[in-house]
């Protein structure tokens, strides 16, 4: 999977909290993202995510939990049972279990603690089939994430904005996949239109 193809999410996670084990290390809880929510308009399109978008990822793949997507700054990783990644009715549901040490501390844990840092992001590919296109019935294309894989989950200072250059050549593929679809089944008619001119 090249770096080209992995796109980025974020949203304010109200319940993002920290608390502290019996044991005195910080674990983070909250949600990385959240079910059938309508993101901004991402440059044409809207986007939201369905159940079981994070089903087969979670159990499969090595996912990691960064600050503000730095892989110099590395906070959980589910292999490693410091990040538990699981769907529940609201979307996905993030446990990490971070480094109890000073960086970590100051960088992440206080501000946090703090509101100054209250946003999630998360880097995803999506899956072959993994999503569908559609209209909402207001002239709005939604893009519907149905399947993906996940690569990292992350507090965030600043959200970027989405990176979306993927998601438009998706929607660009499925408009002409349509353009396509209407030709041919206007071609049967067109012939026989053409063949009935020919018999007049």
């Amino acid at each position: 999977m090249s770096i080209e193809e992995i796109e980025r999410r974020f949203f304010v996670a109200e319940e993002l909290e920290v608390e502290k084990r019996a044991d005195g290390k910080p674990v983070l809880r909250g949600h990385a993202a959240v079910f059938n929510k309508l993101s901004e308009n991402l440059g044409g399109f809207r986007e939201q995510v369905a159940p079981g978008a994070f089903l087969e990822t979670i159990q499969k793949d090595d996912i990691r939990a960064l600050f503000n997507h730095d892989p110099n700054f590395v906070l959980g990783r589910n292999r490693s049972k410091t990040l538990t990644l699981s769907e529940d009715a609201r979307g996905l549901a993030i446990e990490i279990e971070m480094p109890d040490t000073q960086t970590i501390r100051d960088l992440v844990v206080a501000p946090i603690q703090r509101r100054d840092v209250s946003q999630m992001s998360f880097g995803f590919a999506v899956r072959a089939g993994g999503q569908d296109w559609g209209d909402d019935g207001k002239g709005n294309m939604i893009r519907t994430l149905k399947q993906v894989r996940l690569f990292d989950v992350s507090p965030v200072t600043f959200p970027a904005y989405p990176q979306t250059d993927i998601a438009v050549r998706s929607l660009t593929e499925w408009k002409a996949e349509l353009q396509r679809q209407a030709a041919a089944a206007t071609m049967p008619n067109l012939r026989a239109m053409r063949q009935r001119h020919a018999e007049i």
